[in-house]
């Protein structure tokens, strides 16, 4: 059974050992509620590295709505039975007052790639991001770091964060995992019900088809457009953002320099984020 260590000092220990051996170490940050996309992830470390520890802490510091995190999925037993299957050295899921003791105050923040998209809708949530990924790291130690590209600004800031503060671990970033019909994998696609789970891979097949018009020299704004309307027809509540940025800083598009389409609509109640390159 894979073992679960809630305490700082135990992990460290434990770490500490591998690396005086000479053992390389690989963290999977999870919030928990795992899914294939996670488990992906995990996967490629195991494949990479000689130990691999799974971070699950439902982080409460980049929830904007206080609802949300409280509907946010906890399935700790399920989770630990999918990590078997990897199989990873080491769950390391930290109650609250081990990653928020008494007194805490300080706060993390990446500028500049952080602003725009995810950051302008959701205000402060980079900030608890980057804090307790800053945490993580110290704590696990661990040498590399494995992200998925499905939150392709948070894998951003992420790699901002580590390149400014020179944080010795080295971000992994990894493919977004999708289910058949095209849906990126989510812990919150559980939430939508079987009408709208239908209706969500149109976000995907809208994007995909405005990035094939603008990658034939389409004007990315009609594109965008007849998008946002193929979703507004579909069945989506909301479109917050449908957006051509640049790949790393996230801000206007640089000639020359790799671009990612990136996209957050809202379908029954359910926020979806998805992204892919151009």
């Amino acid at each position: 059974m894979t073992r679960i260590i809630r305490d700082i000092a135990t992990l460290q220990s434990l770490v500490r050992g591998w690396q005086m051996q000479g053992q390389g170490v690989g963290v999977v940050p999870t919030m928990g509620a795992l899914h294939d996309g996670h488990l992906s992830l995990a996967r490629l470390a195991r494949a990479n590295e000689d130990r691999v520890i799974v971070t699950i802490f439902v982080n409460p510091t980049q929830f904007n709505d206080p609802g949300d995190l409280a509907k946010y999925p906890r399935t700790e037993q399920a989770d630990a039975a999918l990590l078997e299957t990897v199989p990873v050295d080491v769950i390391f899921a930290p109650p609250p007052d081990q990653v928020y003791p008494p007194g805490f105050t300080s706060r993390v923040h990446v500028g500049g790639v952080s602003d725009p998209l995810e950051g302008a809708m959701r205000p402060g949530h980079f900030d608890g991001v980057a804090t307790v990924v800053t945490k993580l790291f110290g704590m696990t130690r661990a040498d590399r770091a494995y992200f998925g590209e499905k939150d392709w600004q948070q894998l951003q800031v992420v790699r901002r964060l580590v390149a400014d503060l020179n944080l010795p671990v080295q971000i992994v970033g990894c493919d977004t995992v999708r289910e058949t019909d095209g849906l990126a994998m989510s812990s919150r696609n559980a939430r939508l019900s079987d009408a709208a789970r239908a209706v969500a891979p149109v976000l995907y097949r809208e994007m995909t088809r405005a990035a094939g018009a603008i990658a034939v020299g389409g004007d990315p704004g009609d594109a965008l457009m007849a998008a946002t309307d193929a979703l507004h027809a579909a069945g989506f509540d909301q479109v917050e953002y449908l957006a051509v940025r640049d790949a790393a800083s996230l801000g206007d598009p640089v000639p020359g320099q790799p671009r990612r389409l990136l996209a957050a609509a809202w379908l029954d109640g359910v926020r979806l984020i998805d992204n892919i390159p151009l």
